[in-house]
């Protein structure tokens, strides 16, 4: 099943729908959204959503929508298009500031520029580990002794490409039967240029909400991860789901949100009476309402 949840900007759980297995995650989004001004009578919304939520086929769906403003990330494929455009360039992303592009094309459509200097240490890290590793397969690849038909080799290297992910940064071919490799530097170094970057997108106002407001409300979705690692891990437990029946099944989900809505409110009027006692976090109800501190694996 797939469980579609809502909440406000500050994480508060405000609706929750279930789907079946087969649905995929970005086609909730438009039914939501007319739920949200049909039965909540909302007039004007910002929808918050992933990458995976507010894919191009649903912003093109939901375009035109009145009262209707989102704010979503691009993807990386979405930022080479913006290259190739030159809307964006790479000395454009600094770690202090947060620039702001408006797009030619569609003078709504604002894009916010970030660096993550964490998030650039750990994807050069990773890229460097998994470029010595094809150099090391690779290497011992082109120095065996053996003569290999070009389609044989082809298939080794094809399964060191597939298993490293490194593919588009390496030159090979195969001459008389022995391989010939080499990593295309100038395309690591332009990569290089954009770790830890990454382009909030959006079409609210600028008088409405600026640059750094937009960056904040993309970051808060870490509030509905944190809601789902609660229904899924923590205390609540939605899963293992013991129910056959489609009702069963809806009201199992909607009792465990809930649940949640409780302690959301219950964290919520037990924080400032911890903290202001500074023994807050050896409180022997912290066990109780605590949310969990490890990484969402979907949300």
């Amino acid at each position: 099943m797939v469980i579609a949840l809502l909440c406000s900007a500050e994480g508060c759980p405000v609706g929750v729908e279930v789907f079946a297995g087969n649905t995929q995650d970005a086609t909730t989004v438009p039914d939501k959204i007319a739920q949200l001004h049909a039965q909540y009578g909302l007039k004007e919304i910002i929808f918050v959503g992933d990458r995976g939520m507010i894919t191009h086929a649903v912003a093109q769906k939901i375009k035109g929508t009145e009262g209707l403003y989102t704010i979503s990330a691009l993807t990386h494929r979405q930022i080479v298009e913006l290259l190739g455009r030159k809307v964006i360039s790479p000395e454009l992303f600094d770690e202090r500031h947060i620039v702001e592009v408006l797009d030619p094309e569609d003078t709504k459509r604002r894009y916010c520029l970030c660096r993550n200097p964490q998030t650039a240490r750990r994807e050069g890290t990773t890229r460097q580990r998994l470029l010595e590793r094809a150099r090391a397969q690779l290497d011992k690849i082109a120095g065996s002794r053996r003569r290999a038909t070009e389609k044989r080799l082809g298939a080794r290297v094809g399964r060191v490409l597939e298993r490293t992910k490194m593919g588009k940064f390496i030159q090979w071919q195969v001459v008389e039967g022995k391989l010939l490799w080499s990593f295309d530097q100038e395309k690591i170094a332009a990569e290089r240029l954009f770790d830890g970057c990454y382009i909030v997108s959006c079409d609210v106002p600028q008088e409405q909400m600026v640059a750094v407001e937009v960056v904040a409300s993309y970051k808060k979705l870490g509030l509905v991860e944190e809601a789902f690692r609660n229904l899924k891990t923590v205390q609540l437990e939605v899963r293992p789901v013991f129910h056959k029946t489609d009702d069963r099944i809806r009201s199992h989900v909607f009792l465990c949100t809930l649940a949640y809505f409780l302690q959301w409110h219950f964290k919520q009027r037990l924080k400032p009476l911890f903290a202001a006692d500074g023994t807050h976090k050896d409180r022997q109800c912290r066990q109780s309402y605590r949310s969990s501190s490890r990484p969402a694996k979907d949300s």
